[in-house]
């Protein structure tokens, strides 16, 4: 009579130990890798984000101009406001000047923008719906406004002479009053520099503090 070959009970329930055990072993490697690469593509779009952000924000002083209503520039210690022309002006045509604040609000840096300025009026209307953004947004400031990185703090220098000092310090804060539209005050002249301290905070790629500094274009080539 043949003998019949074949596997016993117990050595199936050892290869479907094995099996489990290198089942769990592999489902573990997987789901490490798809960790990781989700991390990493989220933190690479984090960068990319704050790298566009730093960038607008250059600029937006890069193309700041001076109305003789309101600053170029204003800083209260919570929000930065200026004047700027937009990116579509050309010699022939404009869509007019733009308004932007900048504030930090709920861990993010935010950004606000009004285009399309083209009277006094609305140019005054814009400016002070700006700063009424920077203390509480209202709902028809959501589509203007944009979160550029999370942050937990940003401090913000002007450079006037020889020295980087505060906005509101008396050597540093220009003019920031609303001038009376029929007269010919004056709202301040815009600082030479701009310093931007910007504190990130995690779990985003980067943290600590972030150093930007910008200056007017005119120094040191003569200023018109």
């Amino acid at each position: 009579m043949k003998r019949r070959h074949g596997f016993t009970l117990v050595e199936v329930l050892v290869a479907i130990a094995v099996l489990s055990v290198l089942s769990v072993m592999a489902w573990r490697a997987i789901d490490g890798l798809s960790r990781t690469e989700r991390l990493t593509r989220e933190r690479g779009d984090e960068l990319l984000a704050l790298q566009a952000g730093l960038g607008q924000w250059a600029a937006d002083l890069e193309a700041m101009t001076e109305t003789g209503l309101v600053p170029a520039v204003d800083f209260d210690g919570r929000t930065l406001r200026l004047t700027r022309r937009d990116a579509l002006d050309t010699p022939n045509a404009s869509p007019g000047l733009q308004v932007v604040a900048w504030t930090l609000r709920d861990g993010q840096w935010q950004r606000w923008l009004q285009n399309g300025v083209r009277t006094r009026g609305g140019l005054t209307q814009a400016w002070e719906a700006a700063s009424r953004w920077g203390q509480r947004p209202s709902q028809d400031d959501l589509p203007r406004q944009v979160s550029v990185a999370r942050a937990s703090g940003w401090q913000i220098y002007y450079h006037r002479g020889d020295s980087w000092t505060h906005p509101l310090s008396s050597t540093g804060a220009p003019s920031t009053g609303m001038p009376n539209p029929s007269s010919n005050s004056s709202v301040g002249t815009p600082p030479e520099g701009v310093r931007l301290v910007l504190t990130l905070a995690g779990p985003q790629a980067l943290t600590g503090d972030i150093v930007r500094d910008w200056a007017r274009p005119t120094l040191g080539g003569g200023k018109s």
